[in-house]
């Protein structure tokens, strides 16, 4: 009989596996078929299982799945997640994707690909920060320092805990540690071995030194890097072969071979003993494999343990108290007891706590971590503030409007964390291999076994497990699993010293693929300060030196942004700073003040009005076409008179246009998306002969458009330098960050251009183009001593010439890829990327 049942908490092709085999496991079921898009579970049975037994088997394969009767209405209660120790959500997920958005409730291995899981940060992450406790009684947790109400000690500060990849990092690089003290005197007695009249057999015999290197490996083996055979195992059994599966079975084989040869050296013929009567072992091979395994691991934990910096930067902007006011009186409360429409009190120099409007006073806001503009703000009564953003230096009051996770810095936190987690697995190509490779060579040495035994001459069986273990030896992995990281870490340092910073390989082999470039404005084409562009006077008796000298005087009192660029303009210009008496700034308008007994204003029209000075049609025109270009203009009154203006802008780099060119020789796409308004976006593009470019787009639509461009078939690449690009720098397949920028925009991204022009991008690319074809050499030269040497191995030329490949042949020339490899690599050091 066949019944149907629905299926819950199914997501990926992984989920629909486990479900599947946990189902067949019920006594009583023929067969099982689920189906992911209908989140169905045909079940074909002897007779009738009852569904509490098919419940249960789902709840014993540790997967919150649920079966139930189609059409049945049901609720599923979530399990309390038991969050592990340290600071996190307890959410974690494979950094490969290997099940899609599949998380995790606790710290492990991905069961698909291996690797260590990394944990996920959100703003519950940031709970403990500004907590106090007592040192002697830790379940006392204070807002604020004081003294322990139990036993009367000072509070301390709260430290947070180490996060679950930092845990794996420092317990993987504790275990690299006791490997390599292992290994290197284990290397060092094989080594000697090559030394003619080897002096430590002058000490010992060789067998005893055989037995000091079994000894040795111990703990290498069944400590340091015990876990690399729990993963083969676990690939074997689920046959998601990978990495893992081929050095356990290597490096396994290699230390099995070693410890039999040393235990029953009698059973092998004469040609496989050295001249004092020993099996030649293999134990150096093996623990040298094994611990540069290891260290590729601890650099890929050191790695993951930065995979949510980028949140949490963010975090670092949401302050953990607010004040609040109540009938006039100020309290500081922590940030979750603000509600929506409390009255907040924003003092100069603090931290906005959440989203609001201004309800009394005004001020300028430094918005350029969420917008990426660096002029900040000014805000006045009934304006919106952001979470995160940071005051100026006046006091306000403001309305809260949205809080927790409802307000903008939250939703970027989210962006970011979706967008990282949305990226396509890529699979790595020494996989790929690994996936045939693995299987074949098992299979190869299985049938050498086979034939040996069967048709082999005298001791038939001992040729047939010698030949077989030579075949699994010289197709040990070492080169397979050197060939991509060795080109990878030389190719790093390359980029390094050329100010390309690459976070990791998957950024290098993606980065050879972008056909699509998008590109930010401010601070990445521009400079991303305002400086002063030019000076200039509408009247005959003053020069724009004088111009220069009044304005000097007058913004020497202000501290608003573009004052302070027309004040480090004047000092480089050596003009001279007179002092303004009865100084005032006109809030949204300008400012004014007298100078040597003339009455002065500067600053927008309405600042002219307020000046009572008249703007003449000609000199408004001149002004429009500084406008038109995106640039801000100030003018400039005396005694009631329009003299002059000042015209203040964002420079371009001089990298930019080159670079740009450049690229698009190169046959890559660029387009520029910025914050800023449609005036100044065509201005720059028009300069940089862009022909594609966006305006006002606020973080959620630069994320969008590059969701479009990837839907559309595109390779896309992100460069930018501020928050708001955070999440389509996650999203994107490449995010190139300029060094100049914010740590959130460089933590989000995976290649950080150290001087933060686009010229580092060209850099990039060339980089790329040549690691990636260094990586497809090393894997050719890994791969060709076994395509030849197998055979050889597996006894093919025995036949006609005699020759048998011994195991210590095939580890010599396991050796020699791997020397290959590694000389290839190291060509990259040589190479120029700087076009």
């Amino acid at each position: 009989m066949k019944h149907t049942y629905h299926i819950h908490g199914m997501t990926c092709n992984g989920c629909r596996a486990h479900v599947e085999k946990a189902l067949a496991k019920v006594d009583g079921v023929n067969e099982v078929s689920v189906d992911l898009e209908k989140a169905e579970a045909t079940i074909e049975m002897e007779s009738h299982v009852p569904i509490e037994r098919f419940q249960g088997a789902l709840a014993e394969d540790g997967g919150s799945y649920s079966i139930h009767p189609p059409g049945e209405h049901y609720h599923v209660e979530k399990k309390k997640e038991q969050k592990p120790k340290g600071k996190g959500t307890g959410t974690f997920y494979c950094p490969m994707h290997c099940e899609g958005d599949k998380t995790y409730d606790k710290p492990g291995d991905c069961p698909v690909c291996g690797m260590d899981l990394v944990e996920e940060q959100n703003l519950s992450s940031n709970a403990s920060d500004g907590q106090w406790t007592c040192p002697m009684h830790p379940e006392v947790l204070k807002d604020e320092p004081g003294s322990c109400p139990i036993c009367g000690m000072d509070l301390v500060p709260m430290e947070p805990d180490l996060s679950a990849e930092e845990k794996t990092y420092k317990r993987l690089l504790k275990k690299f540690w006791v490997a390599v003290a292992f290994t290197l005197p284990i290397f060092l007695i094989a080594m000697s071995e090559m030394i003619p009249n080897n002096p430590l057999y002058a000490v010992l015999e060789q067998k005893y030194w055989n037995w000091i290197q079994f000894v040795l490996s111990i703990p290498v083996v069944f400590y340091a890097t015990w876990m690399f055979f729990e993963r083969a195992y676990r690939s074997i059994v689920t046959w998601n072969l990978n990495m893992f599966t081929l050095i356990g079975i290597g490096a396994g084989v290699a230390w099995l071979f070693s410890v039999v040869g040393m235990l029953l050296p009698d059973v092998f013929p004469e040609q496989f003993k050295t001249e004092q009567g020993t099996v030649h072992v293999y134990f150096e091979a093996a623990t040298v494999i094994l611990t540069l395994v290891l260290l590729g691991q601890v650099l890929e934990a050191r790695a993951h343990s930065k995979t949510n910096s980028a949140v949490k930067e963010l975090l670092k902007l949401a302050p953990n108290k607010a004040i609040k006011v109540v009938e006039g009186e100020e309290i500081e409360v922590p940030i979750d007891d603000i509600e929506i429409g409390n009255i907040l009190k924003v003092k100069p120099g603090d931290k906005i706590p959440v989203d609001g409007i201004i309800a009394e006073g005004h001020s300028a806001i430094d918005e350029s971590m969420i917008t990426g503009e660096p002029i900040p703000v000014n805000k006045e009564e009934g304006d919106k503030v952001s979470s995160g953003t940071i005051n100026g230096n006046q006091s306000f009051l403001m309305k809260a409007e949205k809080v927790g996770s409802d307000t903008l810095l939250s939703q970027i936190i989210t962006m970011v964390n979706e967008a990282s987690r949305s990226r396509a697995p890529i699979q790595k190509l020494a996989d790929t291999v690994s996936a045939y490779f693995v299987p074949i060579v098992v299979l190869i040495a299985v049938v050498t076994f086979g034939v040996w035994a069967i048709w082999g001459p005298e001791p038939a069986y001992v040729y047939a497990l010698v030949n077989a273990i030579a075949v699994l030896i010289i197709a040990c992995p070492c080169a397979l699993g050197l060939a991509t990281p060795m080109s990878v870490m030389v190719g790093v340092g390359k980029g390094a010293q050329n100010g390309v910073l690459i976070k990791n390989a998957e950024a290098l082999e993606k980065m050879d693929k972008v056909d699509t470039l998008i590109v930010d404005k401010t601070g990445t084409i521009t400079e991303g300060k305002p400086t002063v562009e030019k000076v200039g006077s509408f009247d005959d008796s003053l020069d724009e030196a004088q111009i220069l000298e009044f304005i000097v005087a007058l913004n020497s009192n202000s501290e608003h942004p573009l004052a302070e660029a027309t004040v480090a303009y004047g000092k480089e210009k050596k003009v001279k700073a007179n002092k303004a008496d009865n100084f005032n700034a006109v809030t949204g308008k300008g400012v004014e003040g007298k100078v040597d007994g003339k009455q002065l204003a500067l600053g927008n029209p309405k600042m002219m009005d307020y000046a009572n000075a008249e703007i003449s049609e000609e000199k408004e025109n001149t002004a429009k076409k500084f406008q038109k270009q995106g640039k801000t203009v100030s003018y400039l009154a005396v005694d009631g008179k329009v003299v002059g203006y000042v015209v203040i802008g964002d420079k371009i780099k001089e990298t930019s246009a080159k670079a740009i060119k450049e690229l698009q020789n190169k046959g890559i796409d660029v387009i520029m998306l910025t914050g800023d308004n449609h005036d100044t976006a065509q201005a720059v593009a028009s300069e940089l002969n862009l022909a594609d470019f966006k305006a006002s787009m606020l973080p959620e639509d630069k994320l969008k458009e590059v969701e479009r461009l990837q839907t559309e078939g595109k390779s896309v690449a992100m460069a930018g330098d501020g928050i708001n690009d955070a999440p389509a720098l996650a999203k994107s397949d490449v995010g190139i960050a300029m060094g100049t920028g914010t740590d959130v925009a460089i933590e989000s991204a995976a290649i950080t251009l150290v001087k933060g022009d686009l010229h580092g991008i060209v850099k990039a690319r060339n980089l790329s183009d040549v690691v990636m074809r260094n990586i497809k050499q090393n894997l050719f030269f890994a791969l060709i001593y076994n395509t030849l040497g197998v055979p050889v191995a597996a006894g093919v030329l025995y036949p006609f010439f005699g020759i048998l490949l011994s195991p210590m042949i095939a580890a010599l020339a396991m050796s020699f890829s791997s020397v290959s490899v590694i000389a290839n690599a190291l060509r990259l050091r040589s190479t120029k990327i700087d076009s």
